[in-house]
């Protein structure tokens, strides 16, 4: 019984591992997708919402 404990643990602690990673890569394509669409959009409203966000988040932007 203790190796099958073990095995269990190990398993885990590699999905948790992965899973963390795939979020991770998630949210940095999910970043930059925004990122790269409102900072060029043509769209003025999505421009302008994000050129105001920016100021409210003192982030230098001209």
């Amino acid at each position: 019984m203790k190796g099958m404990n073990t095995t269990s643990k190990t398993v885990t602690a590699a999905t948790s591992s992965q899973s963390r990673l795939v979020q991770l890569a998630s949210a940095a394509l999910l970043g930059i997708f925004v990122i790269g669409f409102v900072g060029f959009s043509h769209v003025e409203a999505a421009h302008n919402a994000g050129h105001d966000y920016r100021h409210s988040m003192a982030f230098p932007c001209h």
